[in-house]
Protein backbone atom coordinates (compact mmCIF):
# COMPACT_ATOMS: atom_id res chain seq x y z
CA UNK A 1 0.00 0.00 0.00
CA UNK A 2 1.33 3.43 -0.97
CA UNK A 3 2.66 5.59 1.87
CA UNK A 4 0.12 8.31 1.05
CA UNK A 5 -2.83 5.89 1.29
CA UNK A 6 -4.20 4.96 4.70
CA UNK A 7 -6.43 2.05 5.69
CA UNK A 8 -9.43 2.36 8.01
CA UNK A 9 -11.52 -0.45 9.46
CA UNK A 10 -15.23 0.37 9.55
CA UNK A 11 -17.10 -1.87 11.99
CA UNK A 12 -20.67 -1.61 10.70
CA UNK A 13 -23.23 -3.50 12.80
CA UNK A 14 -26.72 -3.85 11.41
CA UNK A 15 -29.85 -5.38 12.85
CA UNK A 16 -29.41 -8.58 10.83
CA UNK A 17 -25.68 -8.74 10.11
CA UNK A 18 -22.36 -7.20 10.95
CA UNK A 19 -19.39 -6.58 8.73
CA UNK A 20 -15.94 -5.12 8.83
CA UNK A 21 -15.12 -3.05 5.78
CA UNK A 22 -11.70 -1.64 4.99
CA UNK A 23 -11.55 1.77 3.38
CA UNK A 24 -8.33 2.88 1.73
CA UNK A 25 -8.15 6.65 1.35
CA UNK A 26 -5.52 8.70 -0.42
CA UNK A 27 -5.37 11.99 -2.29
CA UNK A 28 -8.40 11.79 -4.58
CA UNK A 29 -8.95 8.08 -3.99
CA UNK A 30 -11.36 6.01 -1.91
CA UNK A 31 -11.72 2.23 -2.17
CA UNK A 32 -13.87 0.02 0.05
CA UNK A 33 -13.55 -3.75 0.43
CA UNK A 34 -15.28 -6.24 2.69
CA UNK A 35 -13.00 -8.04 5.12
CA UNK A 36 -15.54 -10.08 7.06
CA UNK A 37 -19.30 -10.49 7.37
CA UNK A 38 -21.20 -12.35 10.05
CA UNK A 39 -24.84 -12.83 11.07
CA UNK A 40 -26.51 -10.89 13.85
CA UNK A 41 -29.18 -13.25 15.15
CA UNK A 42 -31.30 -12.05 18.08
CA UNK A 43 -32.15 -14.77 20.58
CA UNK A 44 -35.54 -15.24 22.23
CA UNK A 45 -35.06 -16.43 25.83
CA UNK A 46 -37.71 -16.81 28.56
CA UNK A 47 -37.34 -13.19 29.63
CA UNK A 48 -37.69 -11.82 26.10
CA UNK A 49 -35.80 -10.93 22.91
CA UNK A 50 -32.08 -10.28 23.39
CA UNK A 51 -29.02 -9.41 21.30
CA UNK A 52 -26.18 -11.94 21.19
CA UNK A 53 -23.69 -9.19 21.94
CA UNK A 54 -20.81 -11.55 22.72
CA UNK A 55 -21.29 -13.15 19.32
CA UNK A 56 -21.19 -9.68 17.78
CA UNK A 57 -17.97 -8.84 19.57
CA UNK A 58 -16.42 -12.12 18.43
CA UNK A 59 -17.38 -11.19 14.87
CA UNK A 60 -15.69 -7.81 15.31
CA UNK A 61 -12.46 -9.45 16.48
CA UNK A 62 -12.57 -11.93 13.61
CA UNK A 63 -13.12 -9.05 11.21
CA UNK A 64 -10.23 -6.98 12.54
CA UNK A 65 -8.01 -10.04 12.16
CA UNK A 66 -9.14 -10.39 8.55
CA UNK A 67 -8.76 -6.67 7.87
CA UNK A 68 -5.00 -6.69 8.32
CA UNK A 69 -2.95 -3.58 9.18
CA UNK A 70 -5.15 -0.51 9.66
CA UNK A 71 -4.51 3.05 10.76
CA UNK A 72 -7.72 3.39 12.77
CA UNK A 73 -10.97 1.64 13.70
CA UNK A 74 -14.46 3.20 13.78
CA UNK A 75 -17.70 1.61 14.95
CA UNK A 76 -21.31 2.29 13.97
CA UNK A 77 -24.49 0.35 14.68
CA UNK A 78 -28.23 0.60 14.97
CA UNK A 79 -29.63 3.04 17.53
CA UNK A 80 -31.39 3.12 20.92
CA UNK A 81 -30.21 -0.20 22.45
CA UNK A 82 -27.62 -0.41 25.19
CA UNK A 83 -25.66 -2.59 27.59
CA UNK A 84 -25.46 -2.09 31.35
CA UNK A 85 -22.19 -2.46 33.27
CA UNK A 86 -21.63 -3.02 36.97
CA UNK A 87 -19.07 -1.21 39.13
CA UNK A 88 -16.31 -3.53 37.85
CA UNK A 89 -17.17 -2.81 34.22
CA UNK A 90 -18.75 -6.25 33.68
CA UNK A 91 -21.80 -6.60 31.44
CA UNK A 92 -25.07 -7.15 33.29
CA UNK A 93 -26.84 -9.55 30.92
CA UNK A 94 -27.42 -9.44 27.19
CA UNK A 95 -28.79 -6.14 25.84
CA UNK A 96 -32.53 -6.10 25.22
CA UNK A 97 -33.63 -6.00 21.58
CA UNK A 98 -35.62 -2.94 20.53
CA UNK A 99 -38.34 -5.23 19.16
CA UNK A 100 -38.85 -6.78 22.61
CA UNK A 101 -42.34 -6.29 24.03
CA UNK A 102 -41.21 -4.74 27.33
CA UNK A 103 -41.94 -1.21 26.12
CA UNK A 104 -45.53 -1.97 25.10
CA UNK A 105 -47.70 0.75 26.64
CA UNK A 106 -44.78 2.33 28.52
CA UNK A 107 -44.82 5.58 26.57
CA UNK A 108 -48.17 6.56 28.05
CA UNK A 109 -46.77 6.36 31.57
CA UNK A 110 -43.93 8.66 30.51
CA UNK A 111 -46.36 11.13 28.95
CA UNK A 112 -48.25 11.38 32.24
CA UNK A 113 -45.15 13.11 33.64
CA UNK A 114 -43.87 14.86 30.51
CA UNK A 115 -46.65 15.35 27.93
CA UNK A 116 -45.80 14.59 24.33
CA UNK A 117 -45.72 18.21 23.20
CA UNK A 118 -43.29 19.16 25.97
CA UNK A 119 -41.15 16.10 25.31
CA UNK A 120 -40.88 16.96 21.62
CA UNK A 121 -40.16 20.63 22.28
CA UNK A 122 -37.26 19.59 24.53
CA UNK A 123 -35.77 16.71 22.52
CA UNK A 124 -37.20 16.94 19.00
CA UNK A 125 -37.45 13.17 18.77
CA UNK A 126 -40.26 11.34 17.04
CA UNK A 127 -42.35 8.84 18.89
CA UNK A 128 -41.10 5.29 18.56
CA UNK A 129 -42.08 2.76 21.22
CA UNK A 130 -38.49 1.53 21.57
CA UNK A 131 -36.71 4.86 22.16
CA UNK A 132 -34.07 4.51 24.87
CA UNK A 133 -36.11 6.75 27.15
CA UNK A 134 -39.01 4.30 27.07
CA UNK A 135 -36.66 1.34 27.49
CA UNK A 136 -35.28 2.94 30.64
CA UNK A 137 -38.79 3.60 31.91
CA UNK A 138 -39.66 -0.08 31.30
CA UNK A 139 -36.53 -1.15 33.20
CA UNK A 140 -37.03 1.24 36.10
CA UNK A 141 -37.67 -1.45 38.73
CA UNK A 142 -35.35 -4.09 37.30
CA UNK A 143 -32.49 -5.58 39.29
CA UNK A 144 -30.07 -4.98 36.42
CA UNK A 145 -30.73 -1.25 36.23
CA UNK A 146 -30.48 -0.97 40.01
CA UNK A 147 -27.04 -2.61 39.88
CA UNK A 148 -25.78 -0.65 36.89
CA UNK A 149 -23.03 1.91 37.20
CA UNK A 150 -22.74 2.63 33.48
CA UNK A 151 -24.94 2.51 30.37
CA UNK A 152 -23.21 2.22 27.00
CA UNK A 153 -24.97 2.32 23.65
CA UNK A 154 -24.04 -0.64 21.44
CA UNK A 155 -21.17 0.94 19.44
CA UNK A 156 -19.79 2.52 22.60
CA UNK A 157 -19.92 -0.88 24.32
CA UNK A 158 -17.88 -2.40 21.49
CA UNK A 159 -15.39 0.46 21.69
CA UNK A 160 -15.08 -0.05 25.45
CA UNK A 161 -14.28 -3.73 25.04
CA UNK A 162 -11.69 -2.89 22.40
CA UNK A 163 -10.01 -0.05 24.29
CA UNK A 164 -11.04 -0.06 27.94
CA UNK A 165 -12.26 3.55 27.56
CA UNK A 166 -15.86 4.70 27.91
CA UNK A 167 -17.70 7.43 26.04
CA UNK A 168 -21.10 8.27 24.57
CA UNK A 169 -20.98 9.32 20.93
CA UNK A 170 -23.29 12.25 20.21
CA UNK A 171 -25.10 11.22 17.02
CA UNK A 172 -26.24 7.98 18.62
CA UNK A 173 -26.99 9.67 21.94
CA UNK A 174 -29.41 11.90 20.05
CA UNK A 175 -31.63 8.86 19.43
CA UNK A 176 -32.16 8.25 23.15
CA UNK A 177 -34.76 11.06 23.54
CA UNK A 178 -32.48 12.51 26.20
CA UNK A 179 -30.54 15.04 24.06
CA UNK A 180 -31.53 18.67 23.37
CA UNK A 181 -30.85 19.15 19.61
CA UNK A 182 -30.42 22.91 20.08
CA UNK A 183 -27.63 22.68 22.64
CA UNK A 184 -26.29 19.29 21.46
CA UNK A 185 -26.11 18.35 25.14
CA UNK A 186 -28.28 16.36 27.54
CA UNK A 187 -31.90 17.43 28.05
CA UNK A 188 -31.38 17.84 31.78
CA UNK A 189 -34.92 19.00 32.52
CA UNK A 190 -36.51 15.95 30.88
CA UNK A 191 -34.15 13.57 32.64
CA UNK A 192 -34.79 15.20 35.99
CA UNK A 193 -38.58 15.08 35.67
CA UNK A 194 -38.51 11.41 34.65
CA UNK A 195 -35.94 10.32 37.21
CA UNK A 196 -33.31 9.29 34.63
CA UNK A 197 -29.84 9.32 36.18
CA UNK A 198 -27.64 10.89 33.48
CA UNK A 199 -24.53 9.88 35.41
CA UNK A 200 -25.17 6.40 34.01
CA UNK A 201 -23.93 7.73 30.66
CA UNK A 202 -20.25 8.17 29.90
CA UNK A 203 -19.07 11.63 28.78
CA UNK A 204 -20.27 12.77 25.38
CA UNK A 205 -17.87 12.70 22.45
CA UNK A 206 -18.29 13.79 18.83
CA UNK A 207 -17.42 12.22 15.49
CA UNK A 208 -13.68 12.52 14.95
CA UNK A 209 -12.79 12.46 18.65
CA UNK A 210 -10.26 9.88 19.83
CA UNK A 211 -11.90 6.90 21.57
CA UNK A 212 -8.81 5.10 22.88
CA UNK A 213 -6.26 2.58 21.62
CA UNK A 214 -6.77 -1.12 21.03
CA UNK A 215 -5.86 -3.01 24.19
CA UNK A 216 -2.81 -5.26 24.18
CA UNK A 217 -5.06 -8.33 24.43
CA UNK A 218 -7.02 -7.18 21.37
CA UNK A 219 -3.82 -6.62 19.40
CA UNK A 220 -2.66 -10.11 20.29
CA UNK A 221 -5.97 -11.73 19.33
CA UNK A 222 -6.30 -9.86 16.03
CA UNK A 223 -2.64 -9.94 15.03
CA UNK A 224 -2.55 -6.16 14.61
CA UNK A 225 0.51 -4.15 15.47
CA UNK A 226 -0.12 -1.21 17.76
CA UNK A 227 -0.75 1.45 18.49
CA UNK A 228 -4.09 1.33 16.66
CA UNK A 229 -6.48 4.13 17.62
CA UNK A 230 -10.24 3.81 17.74
CA UNK A 231 -11.86 6.96 16.36
CA UNK A 232 -15.39 8.05 17.25
CA UNK A 233 -17.45 8.23 14.05
CA UNK A 234 -21.12 8.92 13.45
CA UNK A 235 -21.83 5.83 15.51
CA UNK A 236 -25.51 5.75 14.66
CA UNK A 237 -25.35 4.02 11.28
CA UNK A 238 -27.79 6.53 9.82
CA UNK A 239 -25.50 9.40 10.82
CA UNK A 240 -22.65 7.70 8.98
CA UNK A 241 -24.89 6.94 6.00
CA UNK A 242 -26.07 10.56 5.70
CA UNK A 243 -22.44 11.71 5.86
CA UNK A 244 -21.90 9.56 2.76
CA UNK A 245 -24.80 11.01 0.74
CA UNK A 246 -22.98 12.22 -2.42
CA UNK A 247 -25.00 15.42 -2.61
CA UNK A 248 -23.95 18.71 -4.13
CA UNK A 249 -25.33 21.74 -2.33
CA UNK A 250 -28.15 21.73 0.21
CA UNK A 251 -31.30 21.22 -1.90
CA UNK A 252 -31.52 17.46 -1.50
CA UNK A 253 -33.52 14.87 0.36
CA UNK A 254 -32.10 11.50 1.37
CA UNK A 255 -33.53 8.06 1.99
CA UNK A 256 -31.28 5.69 3.90
CA UNK A 257 -32.67 2.29 3.00
CA UNK A 258 -32.16 -1.03 4.67
CA UNK A 259 -34.14 -2.75 7.39
CA UNK A 260 -35.55 0.74 7.96
CA UNK A 261 -36.11 3.63 5.57
CA UNK A 262 -35.00 6.94 7.07
CA UNK A 263 -36.30 9.68 4.82
CA UNK A 264 -35.68 13.36 5.30
CA UNK A 265 -33.42 16.39 5.05
CA UNK A 266 -30.09 17.63 6.35
CA UNK A 267 -30.66 20.91 8.19
CA UNK A 268 -28.68 23.45 10.16
CA UNK A 269 -31.24 23.72 12.98
CA UNK A 270 -33.96 21.48 14.42
CA UNK A 271 -37.66 21.85 13.61
CA UNK A 272 -39.51 21.69 16.93
CA UNK A 273 -42.97 22.86 15.96
CA UNK A 274 -46.17 21.15 17.02
CA UNK A 275 -46.92 20.46 13.35
CA UNK A 276 -43.61 18.65 13.06
CA UNK A 277 -44.39 16.56 16.14
CA UNK A 278 -47.80 15.63 14.81
CA UNK A 279 -46.17 14.50 11.56
CA UNK A 280 -43.79 12.30 13.60
CA UNK A 281 -40.54 13.76 12.31
CA UNK A 282 -37.39 13.40 14.34
CA UNK A 283 -34.42 15.72 14.87
CA UNK A 284 -31.29 13.62 15.27
CA UNK A 285 -27.79 15.02 15.24
CA UNK A 286 -25.35 14.65 12.36
CA UNK A 287 -21.83 15.70 11.50
CA UNK A 288 -20.52 19.25 11.63
CA UNK A 289 -23.45 20.71 13.54
CA UNK A 290 -26.11 19.35 11.19
CA UNK A 291 -29.50 17.93 12.09
CA UNK A 292 -30.94 14.80 10.50
CA UNK A 293 -34.58 15.77 10.10
CA UNK A 294 -36.34 12.59 9.09
CA UNK A 295 -39.20 10.18 9.40
CA UNK A 296 -38.63 6.56 10.34
CA UNK A 297 -40.38 4.15 7.96
CA UNK A 298 -40.54 0.37 8.39
CA UNK A 299 -38.37 -0.15 5.30
CA UNK A 300 -37.16 -3.33 3.65
CA UNK A 301 -37.84 -5.18 6.89
CA UNK A 302 -41.22 -5.96 5.34
CA UNK A 303 -39.61 -7.68 2.37
CA UNK A 304 -36.87 -9.30 4.46
CA UNK A 305 -39.46 -10.96 6.67
CA UNK A 306 -41.44 -12.13 3.65
CA UNK A 307 -38.32 -13.60 2.05
CA UNK A 308 -37.61 -15.46 5.27
CA UNK A 309 -41.16 -16.83 5.33
CA UNK A 310 -40.84 -17.93 1.68
CA UNK A 311 -37.56 -19.79 2.26
CA UNK A 312 -35.28 -17.06 0.85
CA UNK A 313 -36.08 -17.26 -2.88
CA UNK A 314 -33.80 -15.69 -5.50
CA UNK A 315 -34.40 -11.94 -5.06
CA UNK A 316 -33.55 -10.68 -8.56
CA UNK A 317 -36.07 -13.01 -10.21
CA UNK A 318 -38.71 -12.07 -7.64
CA UNK A 319 -38.17 -8.38 -8.39
CA UNK A 320 -38.47 -9.01 -12.12
CA UNK A 321 -41.80 -10.73 -11.52
CA UNK A 322 -42.93 -7.92 -9.19
CA UNK A 323 -42.16 -5.33 -11.88
CA UNK A 324 -44.76 -7.02 -14.11
CA UNK A 325 -47.51 -6.77 -11.46
CA UNK A 326 -49.90 -3.81 -12.03
CA UNK A 327 -48.78 -0.74 -10.12
CA UNK A 328 -50.55 0.49 -6.97
CA UNK A 329 -53.07 -2.34 -7.02
CA UNK A 330 -52.82 -2.64 -3.22
CA UNK A 331 -50.83 -0.59 -0.71
CA UNK A 332 -50.33 -0.64 3.05
CA UNK A 333 -49.08 1.88 5.58
CA UNK A 334 -45.34 1.10 5.68
CA UNK A 335 -45.02 2.94 8.98
CA UNK A 336 -47.72 0.97 10.78
CA UNK A 337 -46.50 -0.46 14.09
CA UNK A 338 -48.52 -3.58 13.26
CA UNK A 339 -45.58 -4.63 11.07
CA UNK A 340 -42.92 -4.08 13.73
CA UNK A 341 -42.74 -7.58 15.21
CA UNK A 342 -41.21 -10.48 13.28
CA UNK A 343 -43.16 -13.43 11.91
CA UNK A 344 -45.97 -14.19 9.41
CA UNK A 345 -45.36 -11.01 7.41
CA UNK A 346 -46.99 -12.17 4.14
CA UNK A 347 -50.20 -13.03 5.99
CA UNK A 348 -50.16 -9.73 7.88
CA UNK A 349 -49.73 -7.69 4.69
CA UNK A 350 -52.51 -9.62 2.97
CA UNK A 351 -54.70 -9.11 6.04
CA UNK A 352 -54.11 -5.35 6.03
CA UNK A 353 -55.15 -5.19 2.37
CA UNK A 354 -58.24 -7.28 3.05
CA UNK A 355 -59.25 -5.10 6.02
CA UNK A 356 -58.97 -1.95 3.90
CA UNK A 357 -61.11 -3.37 1.11
CA UNK A 358 -58.30 -3.58 -1.45
CA UNK A 359 -57.44 -6.53 -3.71
CA UNK A 360 -55.57 -9.08 -1.61
CA UNK A 361 -52.07 -9.90 -2.94
CA UNK A 362 -51.56 -13.64 -2.99
CA UNK A 363 -48.36 -14.60 -4.81
CA UNK A 364 -44.85 -13.62 -3.66
CA UNK A 365 -44.57 -11.29 -6.67
CA UNK A 366 -47.86 -9.55 -5.81
CA UNK A 367 -46.91 -9.15 -2.16
CA UNK A 368 -43.45 -7.87 -3.13
CA UNK A 369 -45.00 -5.29 -5.46
CA UNK A 370 -47.40 -4.24 -2.70
CA UNK A 371 -44.43 -3.73 -0.35
CA UNK A 372 -42.36 -1.72 -2.84
CA UNK A 373 -45.29 0.44 -3.95
CA UNK A 374 -46.07 1.06 -0.27
CA UNK A 375 -42.47 2.01 0.52
CA UNK A 376 -42.33 4.38 -2.46
CA UNK A 377 -45.59 5.93 -1.28
CA UNK A 378 -44.17 6.38 2.23
CA UNK A 379 -40.99 7.89 0.76
CA UNK A 380 -43.13 10.34 -1.24
CA UNK A 381 -45.08 11.48 1.81
CA UNK A 382 -41.94 11.86 3.95
CA UNK A 383 -40.11 13.92 1.32
CA UNK A 384 -43.15 16.17 0.71
CA UNK A 385 -43.85 16.63 4.41
CA UNK A 386 -40.22 17.36 5.29
CA UNK A 387 -39.99 20.11 2.67
CA UNK A 388 -43.20 21.71 3.93
CA UNK A 389 -42.39 21.47 7.63
CA UNK A 390 -38.81 22.72 7.31
CA UNK A 391 -39.42 25.26 4.55
CA UNK A 392 -36.58 23.59 2.68
CA UNK A 393 -37.29 22.72 -1.00
CA UNK A 394 -35.28 20.01 -2.74
CA UNK A 395 -34.38 19.19 -6.34
CA UNK A 396 -33.20 15.59 -5.98
CA UNK A 397 -33.61 12.56 -3.74
CA UNK A 398 -30.54 10.51 -2.82
CA UNK A 399 -31.15 6.85 -2.00
CA UNK A 400 -28.26 5.25 -0.11
CA UNK A 401 -27.83 1.95 1.68
CA UNK A 402 -28.89 -1.52 0.63
CA UNK A 403 -32.05 -0.33 -1.12
CA UNK A 404 -29.91 1.59 -3.63
CA UNK A 405 -29.30 -1.80 -5.29
CA UNK A 406 -33.06 -2.32 -5.74
CA UNK A 407 -33.67 -0.69 -9.11
CA UNK A 408 -37.42 -1.24 -8.93
CA UNK A 409 -37.69 0.52 -5.56
CA UNK A 410 -35.54 3.42 -6.79
CA UNK A 411 -37.60 3.82 -9.97
CA UNK A 412 -40.87 3.72 -8.02
CA UNK A 413 -39.52 6.28 -5.53
CA UNK A 414 -38.60 8.66 -8.36
CA UNK A 415 -42.08 8.24 -9.87
CA UNK A 416 -43.81 8.73 -6.51
CA UNK A 417 -41.78 11.79 -5.48
CA UNK A 418 -41.78 13.36 -8.94
CA UNK A 419 -38.06 14.02 -8.51
CA UNK A 420 -34.86 12.48 -9.86
CA UNK A 421 -33.42 9.76 -7.65
CA UNK A 422 -29.65 9.27 -7.41
CA UNK A 423 -28.98 5.79 -6.07
CA UNK A 424 -25.78 4.93 -4.25
CA UNK A 425 -23.54 4.28 -2.57
CA UNK A 426 -25.00 1.04 -1.22
CA UNK A 427 -22.35 0.85 1.50
CA UNK A 428 -23.07 4.36 2.73
CA UNK A 429 -22.75 3.69 6.47
CA UNK A 430 -19.32 2.08 6.07
CA UNK A 431 -18.16 4.85 3.74
CA UNK A 432 -19.31 7.59 6.11
CA UNK A 433 -17.55 5.75 8.94
CA UNK A 434 -14.32 5.63 6.89
CA UNK A 435 -14.54 9.29 5.87
CA UNK A 436 -14.76 10.49 9.48
CA UNK A 437 -11.69 8.43 10.36
CA UNK A 438 -9.87 9.84 7.33
CA UNK A 439 -10.77 13.37 8.39
CA UNK A 440 -9.19 12.73 11.79
CA UNK A 441 -5.94 12.01 9.91
CA UNK A 442 -6.20 15.11 7.74
CA UNK A 443 -7.61 13.34 4.68
CA UNK A 444 -11.01 13.79 2.92
CA UNK A 445 -11.59 17.35 4.14
CA UNK A 446 -14.89 18.60 5.55
CA UNK A 447 -18.37 17.16 4.92
CA UNK A 448 -18.56 18.72 1.45
CA UNK A 449 -15.05 17.54 0.65
CA UNK A 450 -15.94 13.99 1.56
CA UNK A 451 -19.03 14.16 -0.64
CA UNK A 452 -16.95 15.40 -3.59
CA UNK A 453 -14.65 12.42 -3.10
CA UNK A 454 -17.66 10.08 -3.10
CA UNK A 455 -19.02 11.56 -6.33
CA UNK A 456 -15.65 11.00 -8.01
CA UNK A 457 -15.05 7.48 -6.75
CA UNK A 458 -18.36 5.67 -6.19
CA UNK A 459 -20.73 4.22 -8.80
CA UNK A 460 -24.07 6.04 -8.85
CA UNK A 461 -27.27 5.47 -10.83
CA UNK A 462 -29.85 8.10 -11.75
CA UNK A 463 -33.59 7.49 -12.17
CA UNK A 464 -35.76 10.17 -13.74
CA UNK A 465 -39.41 10.40 -12.63
CA UNK A 466 -42.05 9.02 -14.96
CA UNK A 467 -45.56 7.68 -14.92
CA UNK A 468 -48.69 9.42 -13.75
CA UNK A 469 -48.05 11.39 -10.55
CA UNK A 470 -51.80 11.72 -10.01
CA UNK A 471 -52.02 7.95 -9.51
CA UNK A 472 -49.63 8.21 -6.56
CA UNK A 473 -51.66 11.02 -5.02
CA UNK A 474 -54.81 8.96 -5.50
CA UNK A 475 -53.21 5.89 -3.90
CA UNK A 476 -52.14 8.03 -0.98
CA UNK A 477 -55.66 9.36 -0.53
CA UNK A 478 -57.05 5.83 -0.73
CA UNK A 479 -54.68 4.66 1.97
CA UNK A 480 -55.57 7.61 4.19
CA UNK A 481 -59.27 6.72 3.98
CA UNK A 482 -58.74 3.03 4.81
Amino acid sequence: MSADVRAYAAVDLGASSGRIMVGRVGPGSLELTEAHRFPNRPVRVPEGLRWDVLGLYAGVLDGLRAAGPVDSVGIDSWAVDYGLLDADGALLGNPVHYRDARTDGVARTVWETVPTDELYAATGLQYAPFNTLYQLAAARNSVQLAQAERLLLIPDLMAYWLTGEQGTELTNASTTQLIDPRTRDWAYGVADRLGVDLSLFAPLRSPGDPAGLLRAEVLEETGLTGPVPVTAVGSHDTASAVAAVPAEGERFAYICTGTWSLAGLELRAPVLTEESRAANFTNELGLDGTVRYLRNIMGLWLLQECLRAWGDPELDELLREAARVPALRSVVDAGDAAFLAPGRMPERIAGACRASGQPVPETPAEITRCILDSLALAHRRAVLDAQHLAGHPVDVVHVVGGGARNALLCRLTADACGLPVVAGPAEAAALGNVLVQARAHGLAGDLDGGRRLLRRTQPLARYEPGGDRARWAAAEARLARS
